[in-house]
């Protein structure tokens, strides 16, 4: 008799998060693509650390755990992430990990807060407390279609300190994916304009043209 998990693979069979093929969460040629390495870039002045340079696969693995919820996607971003923060020459005594958070109209669609959530496992990995110490101040655009100058404009202002929270330490500002700079450059603002100090951010992916 085949068991609950055979008959589950026959009906619903494990498909590559980059490429759909028939067989392993991640094939082997799509994990060629998601293997953590080191990038260094600079947003303003603002470091920021990265694992993968972002392609046409990483974006699928972001997109299946952002927008699918497949939780096999967040543990590749979690990897990533924590990969940096064990690469990168943070000193992690008395540090806490500020997530970007996502919009309330995103956070209802997926029914969490993306970031949020890969900051709580990250932390479960490497013990960093998390502090949300970032909101959304106003409404923002979906930046996908926007060119670099309009991104910056969209973000402008974005961003406020939550009210009552004082984060204490150094902070480390967490995202998904960098691409023109503009999200993580506002983050930090914000955060800079209240005096606290950030350490810089440590991202999933980099997009080629920053590197």
């Amino acid at each position: 008799m085949k068991t609950f998990e055979e008959l589950s693979q026959l009906l619903f069979p494990t498909r590559c998060y980059g490429c759909n093929a028939i067989g392993l969460s991640i094939c082997s040629s799509c994990r060629r693509e998601w293997h953590p390495h080191y990038y260094l870039t600079h947003v303003q002045g603002f470091k920021v650390h990265s694992a993968i340079l972002y392609s046409p696969t990483a974006s699928k693995i972001i997109l299946a755990a952002k927008e699918n919820g497949l939780k096999g996607a967040d543990r590749l971003i979690v990897d990533a992430i924590v990969h940096v923060l064990d690469r990168a020459d943070f000193d992690l005594y008395n540090v806490r990990l500020v997530p970007i958070p996502s919009s309330k109209s995103n956070s209802r669609r997926r029914g969490r807060n993306f970031i949020t959530n890969l900051c709580e496992e990250i932390s479960a990995r490497t013990n960093i407390p998390v502090t949300p110490a970032l909101e959304l101040a106003h409404k923002v655009k979906d930046q996908s279609g926007l060119s670099a100058k309009a991104r910056a404009v969209n973000m402008k202002g974005a961003f406020s300190v939550t009210a009552g929270v004082y984060p204490r330490g150094d902070l480390i500002l967490i995202d998904d994916v960098v691409t023109t700079g503009a999200t993580v450059a506002e983050a930090a603002r914000a955060l800079n304009s209240h005096g606290f100090h950030l350490l810089g951010s440590v991202t999933a992916c980099v997009a080629q043209p920053l590197r």
